[in-house]
């Protein structure tokens, strides 16, 4: 029955979805629309409030797009490369390759979102290589969606780690709330490896017929390029391909990277696991013209971040500017009671993150007017940073904005894989709406 679904569903959007720079744009209209007619804001506040945020996200565009590169440039390091062709080669069918696929993803993914994301779509690559009676598209959606459906139980989770930091901007009305409570609660990791297992289940009951089968095509998807250093010749390029050089650098990295550990314990955030790629990537590489190739190789598939996220900080700027973020958020929670606070909460974040989908951004927006209405009823804390987070967590799966670094690198459009994330979607929204409306009770 699934797998009869989202074929049709897969046929609905290849003939009805525009690419996701096109899905961008449309989000700008509709967002522009709500604010003129939800709020008191004119056209001249609705313009302003989307130019003040258009380059709000310079700085995490730029942290994405570093964080794919470099990801790539890391995965195509010689010994990465090896081992990573290693494990992909053990799949021989394409339910294999797709359950090895997802855990690997979901691993990465607990590690870090984003080298979920990254390294997720790469090993799909990797394996799609070499089975080619598995689903290219299948395998790329399925690892994308593994790494969004470990989320909740993920370490490096924003709004649970925000609401932990001395210093947050919540912190007189809630204080410091503890991941045991968060991330590592009974809530999150049922939410977590239930849901794991649920589009796991999804996926393989998902897998096309053989004569169905799209495999992965080197003309199209692209083939690795060779990093190998050459003999050196003249001065630059005995520099350019210098070991000693080029662990000079990684030794002078490496130095940071224990220092900051050792001040700010196993805090993985995107700035300091970006510098690890590079540090790391460097030393894998073995010189500085393998590694400048590798991320000149990767560089292609970033383009999609560069021009569309700064479309999404306006998005969120006239969300923000216009009040309609509060609207949204206190118009589903303001006939809640204590028992479906937590499942309204989500709601209005899964709402929220299709127009707003940064979680650090939406927690700051969102969380007081969750954490003001919570104190209405006799719950913890942490019952909204949890809602939010798995709220927002849900549909990522129908929002293009993290997907993007996956499909640059694996040179697919939004239409090939949408389907199958919103059939996962409409499951884990099951799995959670029971865990997060059940959870306060039980625990």
């Amino acid at each position: 029955m699934l797998r009869s679904f989202s074929e049709k569903l897969q046929q609905l959007i290849e003939n009805y979805l525009p690419n996701a720079f096109s899905f961008a744009i449309l989000l700008t209209f509709i967002t522009l629309i709500m604010g003129l007619t939800l709020t008191d804001e004119g056209i001249l506040d609705m313009t302003n409030h989307w130019y003040t945020g258009f380059w709000d996200f310079l700085t995490f565009t730029t942290q994405m797009i570093l964080i794919l590169v470099t990801g790539y440039a890391l995965v195509k390091a010689p010994p990465v490369e090896k081992l990573l062709i290693r494990v992909a080669s053990k799949p021989k069918t394409q339910k294999s390759a797709l359950i090895t696929t997802m855990l690997v993803a979901a691993a990465a993914g607990y590690i870090s979102w984003g080298l979920g994301f990254v390294l997720g779509a790469l090993f799909a690559i990797e394996v799609a290589k070499r089975v080619p009676q598995a689903d290219f598209r299948l395998l790329i959606a399925a690892a994308y969606t593994a790494t969004v459906a470990i989320l909740p139980a993920g370490i490096t989770l924003t709004a649970p780690l925000l609401v932990n930091t001395p210093g947050h901007s919540l912190e007189e009305e809630v204080g410091l709330i503890p991941l045991t409570e968060t991330i590592f609660s009974p809530t999150m990791l049922l939410t977590a490896f239930i849901g794991l297992i649920v589009v796991i289940f999804a996926y393989i009951k998902m897998m096309p017929e053989k004569e169905n089968v799209v495999p992965f095509n080197s003309e199209e998807n692209g083939e690795n390029d060779d990093f190998k250093n050459k003999i050196s010749n003249t001065f630059a390029e005995k520099v350019d391909n210098s070991k000693i050089i080029n662990y000079a650098i990684v030794l002078f990295g490496s130095l940071w990277i224990i220092m900051y550990f050792a001040q700010n314990g196993f805090n993985l955030e995107l700035n300091i696991l970006n510098f690890i790629f590079i540090i790391l990537g460097l030393a894998l590489h073995g010189s500085l013209n393998s590694y400048f190739k590798a991320i000149v190789s990767g560089m292609p598939s970033s383009g999609g971040i560069l021009i569309q996220f700064p479309f999404y900080a306006g998005i969120m700027g006239m969300m923000a500017g216009s009040g309609l973020i509060t609207i949204i958020a206190e118009s589903i929670v303001s006939f809640s009671n204590e028992f479906t606070f937590p499942i309204f909460s989500y709601v209005s974040a899964a709402i929220v993150n299709i127009f707003v989908p940064s979680a650090g951004g939406q927690w700051q927006i969102q969380g007081p007017i969750m954490l003001e209405a919570l104190q209405e009823f006799d719950l913890p804390a942490s019952v909204a940073v949890i809602a939010v987070s798995i709220g927002d967590m849900t549909t990522n799966l129908l929002q293009p904005f993290f997907v993007l670094p996956a499909l640059g690198l694996a040179r697919l459009g939004l239409k090939d894989i949408w389907g199958y994330c919103l059939v996962s979607m409409v499951l884990l929204f099951v799995v959670s709406v029971i865990i997060i409306t059940l959870g306060p009770i039980v625990f």
